[in-house]
């Protein structure tokens, strides 16, 4: 006996923490979401690191002749 005020405070403790939503600052999140650089600047930071895919079929067919 005795364990339901220690089950009531636990109860309301975990209700608490279920139902707290604190306030949320959406455009910091989107900034910090948000890509810093575009799609572009991507494809043009890698790109010298791996040939075209065009020029590997052009030495392939050189190749089989």
């Amino acid at each position: 006996m005795g364990r339901g005020r220690q089950k009531a405070k636990h109860t309301k403790v975990a209700r608490d923490l279920k139902y707290y939503s604190p306030n949320t600052d959406l455009s910091a999140l989107e900034k910090e979401l948000a890509p810093e650089v575009s799609e572009n600047e991507l494809v043009d930071k890698w790109a010298d690191l791996y040939p075209d895919d065009e020029a590997e079929e052009e030495t392939t067919e050189d190749e089989a002749k």
